[in-house]
């Protein structure tokens, strides 16, 4: 799963897909994406969307050094507290967001220094564009990569729910995906949304 922490739909799909590891035989891997890389070259987008996405890069900046210097398997956790205070705690994204997340998991504070500085966009590009080229430039975040016919990867944007499935209704929503991943020509399912992420 590629995720950019301060996207709620990412976060609600991280969820259940933390739920499906518990149901079915798979082990999912977050990467990071970047809704401010996505958008940089948009310029008909809304003043305070903009804004946004100017105060976006310091979240997975964070994320991109802490991989950088410590391996995938550290973005889970860090994720996780980064995605809690975020959504849950509505914490600005800010120093304090980054020094009490890196200290839930255990990673060293000079890695929220990276925050505020492009040493690592490199990096968060390359992770970026693995992240969209299977699935295309116009679509955002969420996006999963899964297996599909003869062991290739597809990859969509979405799913997009609220509230995160639970238990058995998690996994039926993954076994879902994987039908519509393996059947040739498949691209898209969509209606428009009438609710907001439902935290819980």
């Amino acid at each position: 799963m590629y995720f950019d922490p301060m996207c709620p739909w990412a976060w609600m799909t991280s969820r259940w897909l933390l739920e499906v590891e518990q149901v079915r035989d798979v082990r999912i891997t977050f990467r990071v994406m970047s809704l401010s890389v996505l958008n940089e070259n948009r310029t008909e987008l809304p003043e305070r969307y903009k804004e946004m996405l100017s105060r976006g890069w310091g979240p997975v900046r964070v994320a991109i050094a802490a991989e950088e210097k410590f391996g995938n398997e550290v973005l889970r956790n860090l994720y996780t507290a980064l995605g809690k205070r975020i959504h849950l705690d509505k914490h600005p994204l800010d120093r304090d967001l980054y020094l009490a997340a890196l200290a839930e998991v255990g990673l060293p504070a000079e890695l929220a220094d990276a925050a505020y500085t492009d040493e690592f966009d490199e990096a968060l590009r390359a992770s970026h564009e693995r992240g969209m080229r299977p699935v295309g430039e116009d679509v955002g975040t969420p996006v999963v990569h899964v297996p599909g016919p003869d062991g290739e990867q597809i990859a969509f944007f979405g799913p997009v729910v609220t509230p995160a499935p639970k238990g058995e209704a998690a996994g039926r929503l993954w076994d879902g995906v994987l039908a519509v991943a393996g059947t040739d020509g498949f691209f898209e399912l969509k209606r428009t949304r009438t609710r907001e992420p439902i935290f819980d």
